[in-house]
């Protein structure tokens, strides 16, 4: 009898000491991990966004035209007219926004027709996060967009109007735009030709 609980023990011990040393070993490098791990330096610190989204912005000033620049600086958003015709040969237009789904719609009527969604993450290390600076998601959208509309929106997701952004909000934003472009258009020079 007593051999047989003390073979019974043995066993016990046994699977009780495999057990704690899988724990063990798994606590172990987990602690080793952690300890081993780098800080990630995070865009948390105001003055880096500050100065981030300024060569952001110097970057998109240098790439698109002086319209687009001044509607972005003026607007906070971007039109690009569309390469591809819509339904029944409409004409398309695109509203970019920092960090916001772009938005198609028809000029001529202003009817909104899409929202698509894209992201533009900033995978450089040490300093990548998961948010550009907000003048370098515009310019990734702008690129993407004229560059390879087609491509841009196959890849999207696509909702309607409302999703993501309020209608209201679009519309007004057209508004926004069109009496923008009428009183840039007042102030611009005319050029006379003489014969």
């Amino acid at each position: 009898m007593a051999l047989a609980l003390g073979a019974s023990a043995v066993v016990t011990l046994a699977l009780l000491s495999d057990l704690l040393y899988g724990f063990g070993a798994e606590w172990i490098s987990r602690y080793r991990a952690r300890r081993r791990r780098v800080p990630e330096f995070s865009l948390s610190d105001p003055r880096r966004e500050r100065r981030a989204e300024q060569k952001a912005r110097d970057l998109l000033k240098s790439c698109v035209s002086d319209d687009e620049w001044a509607m972005y600086r003026e607007l906070g958003l971007i039109r690009v007219w569309g390469r591809q015709a819509g339904r029944g040969g409409r004409e398309l237009a695109y509203l970019i926004y920092a960090h916001r789904p772009i938005v198609c719609f028809v000029p001529a009527t202003g009817h909104l027709l899409h929202e698509y969604c894209v992201t533009f993450p900033d995978e450089t290390r040490p300093y990548g996060s998961e948010r550009l600076p907000d003048s370098d998601d515009v310019l990734a959208k702008w690129m993407a967009l004229t560059g390879d509309e087609i491509g841009l929106l196959a890849s999207a997701n696509m909702h309607l109007v409302g999703h993501q952004l309020s209608s209201r909000q679009v519309a007004r934003d057209i508004w926004r735009l069109s009496v923008w472009e009428r009183a840039r258009a007042r102030s611009k020079p005319r050029v006379s030709v003489e014969h």
